[in-house]
């Protein structure tokens, strides 16, 4: 089969789609057929070697969304023909098949094309264990998400408005139009102004999406109430116990069950997928270049051959 895999660390010219030997499911494994995965910033970190180091020769890619194909020994959620999303946490999506283990996969929305799936799993676990798990979002509470127009930010800006919130989102000039569109109250370009100077009071959750220098840092834990709490996917934000908000910096946890509520919100009209693009897998090394120069907006989908 085709894939886009690593043989070593560097920049996008190193990932090569290349021929690979198909995968064959184990105990409490299916084998899919992949309508198509999608682009995470993590996924330059695999690349590059900065965030992991993975065992080489490595297949790209988290998000998986295809038809299973075949199923391992004991396998008793899914049989072949079934469609499913899931996060694969060792890579491996950046291909025309995958095997996926049964327990972290979920059945994939009715409502959507299966490609378009694909961009829910890394993105939208993030989101919603950020809301719901991290800084428990309330109704009439005020949250500020810091970074809202990548796709994360999509899913959290979304989820918090159905918990009833008030959603103030940074973006810049070119997102602001789509992260109102999917129900921001509030968009701070942050490249004409600081979080800090635009907010007229404090918030109750400050979420954040992106890398941060110092004094950002800084800045974003005094935006929040003492009794609130900072939720960051990037930086530790360290903030004096005796004096500030709570702080939480986490990684997404691989749960079955919080994909299977992502997509009943999908196929009930309640989720937005904010797909970008749709391109050819081929085109993986390009996308990785727009993402160092910060080109990429929303979700990009990457489609295998036949």
């Amino acid at each position: 089969m085709k894939a886009a895999q690593i043989t070593e660390y560097g920049g996008p010219d190193v990932i090569q789609f290349s021929d690979v030997p198909k995968p064959v499911p184990g105990p409490g494994q299916v084998l899919v057929k992949l309508a198509a995965t999608s682009f995470n910033p993590a996924d330059i970190g695999d690349r590059s070697g900065a965030y992991r180091q993975v065992r080489l020769p490595f297949v790209l890619g988290f998000d998986a969304a295809g038809t299973v194909q075949e199923a391992g020994s004991g396998v008793t959620t899914f049989s072949p023909g079934d469609t499913l999303i899931a996060r694969l946490d060792s890579g491996g999506a950046a291909a025309e098949y995958a095997v996926v283990d049964e327990a972290i996969a979920a059945r994939a929305p009715t409502t959507v094309p299966l490609a378009d799936a694909a961009a829910i799993p890394l993105a939208g676990l993030t989101a919603w264990q950020a809301i719901h798990d991290h800084a428990e979002l309330r109704e009439n509470q005020r949250i500020l998400i810091n970074g809202a127009g990548g796709g994360v930010g999509g899913y959290a800006i979304q989820l918090a408005k159905h918990v009833g919130a008030h959603v103030i989102a940074t973006a810049s000039a070119r997102s602001a139009t789509k992260v109102r569109a999917l129900g921001a109250d509030e968009v701070i370009d942050y490249t004409a102004t600081h979080f800090a100077e635009a907010l007229s009071q404090k918030v109750h959750v400050a979420l954040n999406l992106v890398p941060l220098p110092p004094e950002a840092v800084r800045s974003l834990a005094s935006v929040v109430r003492p009794d609130g709490v900072v939720v960051s996917i990037t930086n530790e934000i360290d903030v004096p116990a005796s004096a500030g908000p709570r702080s939480v910096r986490f990684i997404a946890q691989n749960k079955a069950t919080d994909l299977d509520e992502l997509v009943s919100l999908v196929d009930k009209g309640r989720l937005t997928i904010d797909i970008s693009e749709r391109l050819p897998l081929p085109d993986l090394a390009d996308v990785h270049r727009r993402s160092e120069r910060g080109e990429i907006r929303g979700k990009i989908i990457l489609i295998p051959g036949p």
